[in-house]
């Protein structure tokens, strides 16, 4: 059962609507997390890694990526860990601060990563396949407007 399938007529309308985004979030995120499994043996948290590290060339320190991807320390240090051991990522002394390092793709890392992103492009799209470009700017206008009306608070 999905989590939309729990409302009930009498719940209000705002209610199932989240139900509504919360069961679409889960089936292209599954969608997407067994296809990257299928297709390139990897996970979302490595991809979710490596696109933060796509951005930032020069490559980011270990409590910078926490931050970016909102998970712990200790997430990041085990999924890094791996990367390294795989020739993915490497780590780089920080100028001024023995204790720290950056995590940056490899090249090797960087050419796995674009063929990784252009097919992830590719799932997204298709995932909303069956909404045409009017629908599509309609419901990005609409969640803005949610995403602006919502307090945010910063993840510890």
């Amino acid at each position: 059962m999905d989590l939309e399938a729990r409302a009930h007529s009498e719940h209000p309308d705002e209610l199932r609507l989240w139900l509504r985004l919360l069961t679409c979030t889960q089936l292209i995120e599954k969608q997407v997390r067994n296809s990257l499994r299928e297709q390139f043996t990897t996970t979302l948290p490595r991809f979710d890694l490596m696109s933060q590290l796509e951005r930032a060339p020069e490559g980011l320190k270990m409590n910078e990526l926490s931050r970016r991807m909102m998970v712990t320390g200790g997430n990041v240090t085990g999924i890094t860990d791996q990367l390294v051991t795989e020739g993915l990522v490497e780590r780089v002394d920080v100028a001024n601060d023995r204790r720290a390092w950056r995590v940056r793709l490899t090249p090797r890392g960087r050419k796995l990563f674009n063929d990784m992103a252009q097919k992830h492009e590719a799932w997204i799209v298709d995932a909303f396949a069956g909404l045409n470009s009017k629908e599509i700017a309609q419901l990005h206008k609409l969640l803005g407007k949610v995403k602006q009306t919502t307090p945010t608070t910063e993840i510890a």
